[in-house]
C-alpha cells in the first residue's frame, strides 16, 4: 500500500505543524485548561480557574473548535477571568479583552519574544521550574553553538547524554537522558554563565548555558524592536506580558493563524515557552498536557500511534517528505503536500498514478494555487472522491462514493476530552459513513486484515479503557481517573508521561528542551527566533507598492466550515455572498461602498468579492472569506460550480513551506483592490 497520506494544504498548514512543534520540546501537547477533564468541571475542588486566559488568533465561536470550545472561555470570564486578545481583527474575545494586541499578521512569534523579554529581564519567570525541569542548565558549546555532550568529554561516552556545570564541584557533570538523572549525587547545575571544559583531544572549549544561550536570543528582541516588527505599542507589549507572567494559573489558546506562517515551528515554541517558563505547564488553569483518555488513540495525531499502521518501517521510506523534514520523520506521518504536488508532474524519484480524495475539496477549499491542483489531478490515471455533496473537485473524478454526514455513523471521539462514543442515529440511501467505506476497501485490498467488523476494531481501539464500543455507547462517555497518564495535573513530577514511570518528559533528555536537540540533529536553528514571513510590506518593500494592503485570508463564518454548507439554502441565507472585510478609512480612499463587489488582486491572481465595510479590520488590511464556490452554476468544466471567481487561494501561492517542511503564507499575502466595474488606484495606507 502507499505510505502517502497527505492533507491538502500547503506546509501540512493546520494543527499538525503546532502539535509536531510542541512534541519537539516538550514531549507532549497541551491545551488550555477549561476543567474539561474533570467530572464537576468547574466545581472541583482541584481546579482553579485561570486568572488570565491568552486568546491567540483564534475567533473560536465561528471556527472549528478543535475540542476546546468558545463557551468554556464565556464560563470561565464569567468566573473572573481576564482575556488578552492577540489579533488583527476585533474578535468577539478582543472586544472583551483585558488587553488587545492588534499585531500586524504573521508576526506572532515578534510578538511572543518580546513576551520572552519582558518576562525573563523582569525576573517573572519561574526559576524553579526552569531550573529543574528544562534543559536549561545544559551546556552549549561555543564553538558550534550545539550542545555538549558526554561523548564530547568522555572517552566511549554517549551521543544521547548531555552536561551541565556543577557549581559545588566547578566541573562538568553528565546528565543520563536514559535514566533521567545525573551520574553523580548532590549536583548543584549552573543556571547561567560561561564555563571552560576539556575535550576529549585536551583542548579547552568555552561552553555556556542553555539559558544564557536563550537570554541571549531573547535580548535580541528589545520590547521596543518588537513593537515596531508588530506595529503594537511598546507599553501594551509590557502591560499584557506582565499581566499574563503574574497571573497564576494562566493559560494560552491559540488558533490556526499559527500554522499558517512558514516559520510556524520557531513562532509555536516561543509560545510555548511562555507557559513553561511561567510554570503553567499541566497546572490547573494553565496550559494542560493533552493525550488520548486512556490513552486510547482513535485518530492518531503527530507523535502518536494508532492500531492501523503500515506494516512495516520499510513501507514508509517511500513517503514523500519523511527523508527530508525532521518532523515527518519523527512526528508526522503524513507526505509533505508541496513536494507531493510537485512530484506528480516531475514523477521523480517515481511517478504517481492515482488519487483517493476524502472529506477534502482542494480545487474550493484547501488547495493553494488551485488552478495547479486541476492540472495534477487530471493528470493522474485514477482519481476517486468521497463526499457527501458534489464539489468542483468531484468533477474532476473518475468515481465519486457517497459518504454520509455525522448523524449517520457510529464513531469515538477522545482528543483534548473524556472518552466519548458518536452514536447512529439515522441511515440515508445509498450514504456510508467514510470508516465503512475505508473499513471495506481494507478488507479487500489487505491480506492481513483482522476485523470482522468495525464495531470489532472499535473495540480494539478502545481496549485500554477496559470497555467494548457497546458499553461506551451505553454510557456515552468516561473520564480517566486521577493518576491515569491522561488525566491531569503535574504528571511530569509523578513520573506519569514516560514509558519508564519516572519523573519528566518524553524528549530525548527527558526535559523541556528550551535548546531543541531534535532541531540540532535535524541542522535546524534550536533556540526560538522570529522570522519574517516572504511576503509582507517588510520582506518586499518594492512590491508593497504596487499592493499596499496586506491580505489576509480564512474569514470564519458561523454559517459555513471551510467549503461546506455553500448548497443549504437556509444557511446561505444568512451570508450568501463571498465577503472581504475593509476598513471604513480604506474603503473611503477607494471609494468602494459597503455591498459592491471587488476585485481583490495580486501577482498571482485575482477573486470577486462583496465588500463588507467594517472597523473591525485595520485600516492597513483586508480579510477575505475562503473556500468559495456556488453550487446554483454549472458543474462541468470549465466552470466547475464557479470555482474561479471567488477562489481567494488563487492569490496564495504553493512552495512557500518552512525549513522543516511545515507552514504557509496564508495569513499575510499582500494585495490590493478594484472596483469589478470600474478601477480604483489606492496609495499605501
Amino acid at each position: 500500500g502507499s505510505p502517502n497520506v497527505m492533507f491538502a494544504l500547503s506546509g501540512i498548514a493546520c494543527y499538525s505543524p503546532r502539535i509536531a512543534a510542541v512534541d519537539t520540546i516538550q514531549g507532549d501537547y497541551c491545551v488550555l485548561d477549561a476543567a474539561q477533564w474533570l467530572p464537576q468541571r468547574y466545581d472541583d475542588p482541584g481546579y482553579k480557574v485561570p486568572e488570565c486566559i491568552v486568546v491567540w488568533g483564534y475567533s473560536i465561536s465561528s471556527s472549528c473548535p478543535d475540542n476546546v470550545f468558545g463557551h468554556w472561555i464565556i464560563d470561565l470570564m464569567k468566573r473572573g477571568t481576564k482575556i488578552i486578545a492577540i489579533d488583527p481583527r476585533l474578535s468577539w474575545f478582543a472586544s472583551r479583552a483585558k488587553k488587545w494586541l492588534r499585531l500586524r499578521p504573521g508576526t506572532d512569534g515578534a510578538m511572543a519574544m518580546g513576551f520572552l523579554n519582558v518576562i525573563i529581564n523582569e525576573g517573572l519567570y519561574d526559576r524553579e521550574f526552569v531550573t529543574k525541569w528544562t534543559n536549561a542548565t545544559h551546556l552549549v558549546r561555543g564553538d558550534n553553538g550545539k550542545l555538549l555532550r558526554e561523548s564530547d568529554l568522555v572517552e566511549g561516552g554517549s551521543w544521547d547524554n548531555f552536561a551541565v556545570w556543577d557549581m559545588a564541584r566547578q566541573r562538568p557533570v553528565i546528565w543520563d537522558s536514559r535514566n533521567v538523572e545525573f551520574k553523580l549525587a548532590n549536583v548543584e547545575p549552573a543556571l547561567e554563565g560561561e564555563f571552560s571544559v576539556d575535550r576529549l583531544d585536551g583542548q579547552k572549549l568555552v561552553v555556556k548555558t542553555v539559558w544564557k544561550a536563550f537570554r541571549e536570543r531573547v535580548d535580541q528582541y528589545p520590547v521596543e524592536h518588537v513593537s515596531r516588527i508588530t506595529w503594537v505599542p511598546r507599553k501594551d507589549i509590557v502591560e499584557a506580558a506582565r499581566f499574563y507572567a503574574r497571573s497564576k494559573p494562566a493559560a494560552i489558546q491559540w488558533g490556526v493563524p499559527i500554522d499558517m506562517t512558514p516559520a510556524i515551528t520557531p513562532t509555536a515554541q516561543a509560545i510555548a515557552a511562555l507557559w513553561c517558563i511561567t510554570g503553567n505547564l499541566d497546572v490547573p488553569g494553565g496550559n494542560v498536557i493533552s493525550r488520548y483518555a486512556f490513552d486510547a488513540v482513535a485518530y492518531a495525531l503527530p507523535g502518536s500511534k494508532g492500531i492501523i499502521r503500515l506494516n512495516s518501517e520499510e513501507a514508509d521510506k517511500k513517503r514523500i517528505g519523511a527523508d527530508q523534514y525532521g518532523p515527518l520523520k519523527n512526528f508526522i506521518w503524513r507526505a509533505q503536500t508541496d513536494l507531493v504536488l510537485e512530484q506528480i508532474f516531475t514523477e521523480e524519484p517515481y511517478p504517481i498514478k492515482g488519487m483517493w480524495i476524502q472529506t477534502c475539496n482542494p480545487l474550493a477549499n484547501t488547495g493553494l494555487e488551485p488552478g495547479r491542483w486541476a492540472k495534477a489531478i487530471k493528470k493522474l490515471d485514477f482519481v476517486v472522491a468521497v463526499d457527501l455533496f458534489m464539489t468542483p473537485t468531484t468533477q474532476l473524478a473518475d468515481v465519486v462514493l457517497p459518504a454520509a454526514s455525522f448523524l449517520e455513523k457510529d464513531g469515538i471521539r477522545n482528543w483534548w476530552v473524556p472518552l466519548q462514543s458518536i452514536n447512529k442515529a439515522i441511515s440515508v440511501g445509498e450514504c456510508r459513513p467514510d470508516v465503512e467505506i475505508n473499513f471495506e476497501m481494507a478488507r479487500r485490498f489487505d491480506p492481513n486484515f483482522r476485523w470482522n467488523s468495525i464495531h470489532q476494531l472499535f473495540d480494539e481501539i478502545i481496549a485500554p479503557s477496559g470497555m467494548t464500543f457497546k458499553e461506551l455507547q451505553e454510557k456515552g462517555w468516561a473520564f480517566p481517573t486521577e493518576g491515569h497518564p491522561s488525566a491531569p495535573y503535574r504528571r511530569f513530577a509523578k513520573g506519569l508521561l514516560r514509558p519508564d514511570k519516572k519523573p519528566g518528559f518524553q524528549t530525548p533528555s527527558g526535559k523541556i528542551e528550551l535548546h531543541s536537540s531534535l532541531r540540532e540533529e535535524w541542522g535546524l536553528e534550536p533556540i526560538v527566533y522570529y522570522e519574517e514571513p516572504p511576503f509582507t510590506p517588510i520582506s518586499q518593500p518594492e512590491l508593497y507598492q504596487e499592493y499596499p494592503l496586506i491580505l489576509s485570508t480564512g474569514r470564519r463564518s458561523p454559517a459555513y466550515f471551510h467549503s461546506e454548507h455553500r448548497n443549504i439554502p437556509w444557511l446561505r441565507r444568512i451570508e450568501p455572498d463571498p465577503l472581504v472585510e475593509i476598513h471604513p478609512d480604506t474603503a473611503g480612499l477607494l471609494r468602494i461602498d459597503d455591498g459592491e463587489w471587488v476585485w481583490v488582486e495580486n501577482w498571482l491572481g485575482r477573486c470577486k468579492l462583496r465588500a463588507k465595510v467594517t472597523p473591525v479590520v485595520p485600516r492597513w488590511m483586508v480579510m477575505a472569506s475562503h473556500g468559495w464556490w456556488f453550487p446554483e452554476k454549472a458543474g462541468e468544466e470549465p466552470s466547475l460550480f464557479g470555482v474561479w471567481e471567488s477562489n481567494v487561494n488563487q492569490l496564495i501561492p504553493m512552495g512557500c513551506q518552512g525549513k522543516d517542511g511545515l507552514g504557509a503564507p496564508i495569513k499575510h499575502l499582500l494585495c490590493r483592490l478594484a472596483k469589478v466595474n470600474g478601477r480604483e488606484a489606492v496609495e499605501n495606507v
